[in-house]
């Protein structure tokens, strides 16, 4: 190997490998290759090289050391799933589609949307996920970033495990708390101060969240053991973990974070301060809110007026006011509206002469700040999570405007519905949809609990055969069908079997109208008939799937 090529051998060692690819990338009529012997072709003359490159680099190649054999999958403790739920999963997990993205769908349910009602429901009974679905589950979940913390609680720790040798689901490592470490025990204060002291920021992350689930004064005591030495953005991110079980324990540790150096730690802070009710930053607020804020008696009835401040002071923004507005805003109706929404919501009637938040919110306002104020209280409401401001300021649902005094977007009614009880909830989404209809349903049906309550669905169930009878199509109505198929109580498949027959047309309906409404109540109907068998397949005793159930299924879910 180490003299001159002899013979025929036309490939010596200093034709080096890259040099035979520049070759063939250019081409042997511009460049031929070197030493060819004579009457040789020069193409057939560089295919011998690469070949005999080949072999030499294959022989002369050293045996490496024998990789460390991967350890072994850990055990899942968790009882298997019942053998007629593995094969749902399966189907589910194969059925890649996700249906339509948009326009006409057909009738065949959407099984890709199923899913995370699956997972939902085997995690509550606590399943153990088979380990033949563990690499279509990743997979799923590495493309639908809202199936992650699902189907990683589902797929367990042999998840985690095959996640380490695959680059594609690391994403898993990086969802999971700490990266996929395992946590110490919190009896075990040792090994919790020494991971705090010595483990990388997502394992310390991990748990500080896990310490304020259970014990909240340990975590915030473990973070202020390291907090004047934390980075910036470090402090930001730990900050905001003590959402988890704040309380008014934890308000000595907030007001000293207000005096940080980083404007969003001071900000989170604030807001975290103003959460609590009776904290000295609310008080302070209350104070400078109820000066901005008086009853006026002196005309024919009552009413609010505003003296919006004329500065922020240092004070002001060192519990959390903005100084600087965004674009567009004038700068004291930015400051006024941020002190209302850090004022406890309490504060109010005794300011404003004991009215209740119903009746202060009927009050007129002067000088047209009415919006201004309404849009604070909002804020204020949930933030602080006020069911009686919540419901004073969303109105009735059957109101002329669709909205309340201080509901000025469908966002907002959306997060002070999310303040009530799931029944008033569903009841005031319900009267809603019955005076105005769909079209602007679909953020408010979003924060209703599943599977809807009758009334609720009921409701939604007779807007669609509205819409159905005026003779549009159904597309438009697309988004919160799909809602339907997934937060109807299944029980009400066999009410809805009525509408899969093609009504007549109407002379002014859309040409073939009728036949694209039967086929997405069919979608519907079936959906739910699929939700009621993956319900009774989850069961810890469920009997084998009938035939009729079977049947239900569109042929690529049979498939």
């Amino acid at each position: 190997m180490n003299g001159a090529p002899t013979g025929g051998d036309t490939t010596a060692p200093e034709n080096s490998w890259e040099e035979l690819v520049t070759t063939a990338l250019l081409g042997t009529d511009r460049r031929a290759p070197a030493q060819v012997a004579p009457g040789r072709a020069a193409p057939v003359a560089l295919l011998d090289a690469a070949a005999v490159a080949t072999v030499r680099r294959r022989a002369g190649l050293r045996p490496a050391r024998a990789a460390r054999r991967p350890e072994r999958a850990p055990a899942d403790p968790r009882p298997p799933l019942p053998a007629a739920a593995a094969r749902r999963l399966a189907t589910l997990l194969a059925d890649r589609s996700g249906g339509g993205s948009g326009g006409r769908r057909g009738s065949s349910p959407d099984l890709m949307e199923l899913l995370p009602q699956w997972l939902a429901a085997a995690n509550a009974h606590g399943y153990a996920a088979p380990p033949q679905a563990l690499p279509a589950l990743l997979d799923a979940a590495r493309g639908r970033t809202d199936l992650r913390p699902a189907a990683l609680a589902f797929a367990g720790p042999r998840a985690l495990w095959l996640a380490r040798l695959n680059p594609d689901w690391r994403f898993a490592l990086r969802a999971a708390p700490g990266g996929g470490a395992t946590l110490p025990d919190p009896e075990d204060a040792e090994a919790v101060r020494r991971l705090w002291r010595e483990g990388l920021f997502a394992e310390r992350a991990a748990l500080l969240g896990a310490l304020r689930a259970r014990t909240p004064e340990w975590g915030r005591e473990l973070l202020a053991s390291t907090w004047a030495t934390e980075r910036a953005e470090d402090r930001l991110m730990f900050l905001d973990s003590l959402r988890t079980g704040l309380s008014e324990a934890d308000e000595p540790f907030l007001e000293q974070a207000l005096g940080d150096r980083s404007r969003n730690v001071r900000a989170t802070a604030a807001e975290l301060l103003s959460a609590l009710p009776g904290s000295a930053l609310a008080a302070r607020m209350a104070v400078r809110a109820t000066a901005c804020v008086a009853l006026d008696r002196t005309g024919d009835a009552p009413a609010i007026v505003v003296e919006a401040p004329l500065e922020c002071d240092p004070s002001m923004e060192r519990d959390g006011v903005v100084a600087t507005p965004p674009a567009g805003r004038g700068e004291r109706s930015w400051w006024l509206g941020q002190l209302v929404e850090a004022a406890p919501l309490g504060t109010w009637r005794g300011r404003l002469g004991g009215r209740t938040a119903e009746e202060i919110v009927a009050l007129p306002v002067a000088d047209g700040w009415q919006g201004e104020l309404h849009a604070a209280w909002c804020r204020a409401a949930v933030r602080q999570r006020d069911a009686a401001w919540s419901r004073a300021l969303l109105g009735s649902p059957s109101a002329p405007e669709a909205g309340g005094p201080g509901a000025v977007s469908l966002a907002e009614r959306a997060k002070l519905l999310a303040a009530l009880d799931p029944a008033e909830r569903a009841a005031w989404v319900a009267g809603f949809i019955a005076t105005h209809g769909l079209s602007e349903a679909f953020q408010l049906l979003g924060v209703c609990a599943v599977p809807w309550a009758p009334a609720l669905g009921q409701a939604v169930v007779d807007a669609l055969n509205i819409a159905r009878d005026a003779g549009s199509y159904p597309w438009s109505f697309s988004g919160v069908m799909g809602l339907a198929e997934r937060c109807l109580d299944p029980g009400d498949a066999v009410r809805l079997e009525a509408l899969l027959a093609i009504p007549d047309e109407r002379e002014d309906a859309a040409p073939g109208a009728g036949g694209y409404w039967a086929e997405a109540f069919q979608r519907l109907v079936t959906t739910l008939r699929l939700r009621a068998a993956m319900t009774r397949e989850l069961a810890p005793s469920a009997p084998p799937a009938e035939a009729p159930e079977t049947a239900a299924q569109p042929p690529e879910a049979a498939g």
